[in-house]
């Protein structure tokens, strides 16, 4: 039988507790050959603190875990009885439906992107209000008007003698108002 990924909804705050559970329940009961990878969903995210630049993990599923596993009675049972988890999401509470392919390679693709290239932990848009923090132009208010997440900067038109000026900058330099 193949494996498929599944989505297991645990509690919210013990997704790596719930996977730490089910690799050690899997190997308990000898059934490592119906298991694939046991996964939480998680993207490297940068984000800076009093002035310091920090990339920390954050979670895009929270209270999910995914789980590759042929599906039977015993690996339902199996991951039914682990603490905190709640159940499986899809199909029907006793005939759990697995992810499409489609979704799952989303999945482990976003995981793998953000490794290679964390993302912002503060997302910007165009049209709304910064503050700017460092630089030649720090206390200065502004309106982003462009940004480009590959380079993590953004184009912020900033009022300079009565006059909108357009201003590049690093996100690092700028907060929302």
């Amino acid at each position: 039988m193949a494996k498929r990924w599944y989505v297991v909804h645990a509690y919210s705050q013990y997704e790596n507790q719930v996977k730490k559970a089910l690799i050690e329940h899997v190997k308990r009961h000898e059934m490592e050959e119906h298991f694939g990878d046991i996964l939480v969903p998680t993207e490297e995210v940068v984000e800076i603190k009093e002035g310091q630049r920090r990339t920390t993990e954050r979670k895009f599923f929270p209270g999910y875990v995914l789980v590759n596993m042929e599906m039977n009675d015993d690996t339902w049972h199996l991951v039914k009885n682990v603490p905190k988890v709640l159940g499986f999401i899809g199909g029907t509470a006793d005939r759990p439906a697995p992810i499409s392919d489609k979704e799952a390679a989303q999945i482990l693709n976003r995981v793998e992107e953000s490794v290679e290239k964390p993302r912002p932990k503060t997302l910007f848009e165009p049209g709304q209000e910064v503050r700017v923090t460092d630089g030649p132009f720090a206390d200065f208010n502004g309106v982003v008007e462009e940004v480009n997440y590959d380079k993590n900067r953004l184009r912020v038109a900033v009022m300079i003698f009565g006059r909108s000026t357009p201003v590049d900058l690093d996100f690092s330099q700028v907060e929302k108002g």
